[in-house]
């Protein structure tokens, strides 16, 4: 089959989370299934060769290029992203996304060959879906993955272009408010196959509590809504043959891990507890990722038991500044990495003993899975993804790959955590808990599989 990926993420071409990583290892596999894969992405920090801009028209041409094997076809948009940044965060994404999806929908037709399916990723894309189809030529059909329904793309009427043909801005408004656009309402209601990226979560959105206002419009193709896993590529996140970390190892040999404990310790400056654990949390710095829990509990843990912690992410400003007031006041115990940085990234979770993952929701989550393969014990809130992929452990049956916990408070990421370290003071029980999570199985080749199922659908294949 003919697939071509439309996403405004990839691999580490433009990432700011684990929608580059989905993207990238399903293109991968897919590609190594023997499909022809083609990946549309924009253009970041590119413009007009100093013309002056010009927002005042659509307007685009390509880029071509090859990444590990898939080609990266990167659109140019003029003066549109011509920020190296993904997101501006502002009404300005809504006249950058909106040309995206012009020209992947122009791109449609005009690049040959055409693809039998088109696979769309978040709402950045789904501008594609509110042009009318062609009368001539033939259609591909459409999926729709859902990575954050918390990310809709909702923006008021006025912030679209004025080119923008008015049944088009018309396709993007949600009935019922004619004064704003929602971008991924738009895409639900046109796409062929919707998808979300775990099981339980895609059972969570059609309810109110999970589906961010959109549970009506999803009960409508609840019929055409699967989750499925995201997967993992081991050979990118495997502490076997990983050149990030200062020290390679794996079940035959966990205790190298060691290694990297102290390899990290003596880099970040942090003085050691002696044989204490090191905790850690590797994410983007939003209220739905649970840092006001984290911020909460740790304080009187760090009292009550012997460990160091490190963040390490971006995001919120409230939230930076939160952690690294934490630093300040804790500064033999708790550090705080206020970076983007995907090398200490892989150093921590090499690193770390425990790794927390306290969301309130959590569509799939990719570090939960990584740290697992890296022998880092997940303790995870019982929602979306999280849900699905780690197993409470049982220290009498030896079954489960980390710690699960129900409410997301602080009451129940202190009992959580408490929970690991006390497994931590059981070498036994612990040695068994880590050859579980580093057993654990979440590659490309158990999830890819199902999409290659549903496009076969959509295409008669």
């Amino acid at each position: 089959m003919r697939v071509r990926m439309i996403t405004a993420e990839y691999g580490n071409v433009a990432k700011t989370g684990g929608l580059a990583d989905m993207v990238s290892g399903l293109a991968r596999w897919l590609q190594g299934r023997g499909h022809d894969v083609e990946v549309l992405l924009p253009d970041y920090g590119t413009g007009d060769g100093g013309a002056p801009p010009d927002f005042s028209r659509p307007q685009w041409d390509l880029n071509d290029e090859v990444h590990d094997g898939i080609l990266l076809r990167r659109v140019r948009c003029g003066a549109y992203f011509s920020d190296p940044a993904i997101y501006l965060g502002d009404e300005r994404d809504a006249a950058r996304f909106l040309m995206f999806g012009y020209a992947a929908r122009a791109l449609t037709h005009t690049l040959r060959p055409a693809p039998d399916v088109i696979h769309l990723h978040d709402w950045h894309t789904t501008a594609a879906t509110a042009i009318a189809p062609s009368a001539t030529a033939h259609e591909p059909r459409s999926v729709l993955t859902i990575h954050n329904i918390g990310y809709q793309g909702i923006f008021e009427r006025e912030a679209l272009p004025a080119w923008s043909d008015p049944a088009v801005t018309d396709a993007l408004t949600m009935p019922g408010r004619r004064d704003q656009v929602n971008f991924l309402a738009a895409g639900i209601r046109q796409a062929d196959i919707l998808t979300t990226v775990s099981p339980t979560h895609a059972s969570e959105i059609l309810t109110p509590a999970l589906g961010m206002g959109l549970d009506g419009l999803l009960g409508t193709r609840s019929g055409d809504l699967h989750g499925i896993l995201n997967g993992v590529d081991y050979e990118y996140w495997n502490p076997a043959t990983d050149a990030l970390i200062p020290a390679r190892y794996d079940v035959s040999n966990i205790e190298h891990k060691r290694k990297n404990r102290t390899a990290l310790r003596d880099a970040l400056e942090l003085p050691s507890v002696g044989d204490g654990p090191l905790v850690a949390m590797v994410t983007r710095l939003a209220g739905q990722k649970g840092i006001d829990l984290v911020l909460g509990a740790l304080p009187d843990l760090f009292a009550e038991r012997a460990f160091d912690c490190v963040v390490l992410g971006t995001g919120e400003a409230r939230y930076e500044q939160a952690l690294l007031a934490l630093a300040d006041a804790h500064p033999d115990r708790f550090h705080a990495c206020v970076a983007h940085d995907e090398s200490l990234a892989h150093r921590l979770l090499a690193a770390a003993d425990i790794l927390l993952v306290p969301s309130r929701y959590e569509p799939c989550g990719l570090t939960q899975l990584y740290a697992m393969r890296y022998g880092t014990i997940p303790v995870v809130r019982a929602t979306g993804g999280l849900a699905d992929t780690v197993e409470h452990f049982d220290p009498g049956t030896g079954a489960g790959t980390g710690v699960v916990f129900r409410d997301a408070d602080v009451t129940g990421l202190s009992w959580g955590l408490r929970q690991a370290l006390d497994w931590y003071g059981e070498p036994r029980a612990w040695q068994g808990l880590v050859r579980n999570a580093m057993a654990a199985d979440f590659s490309w080749e158990r999830q890819g599989p199902h999409y290659e199922r549903l496009y076969a659908t959509l295409t008669d294949a």
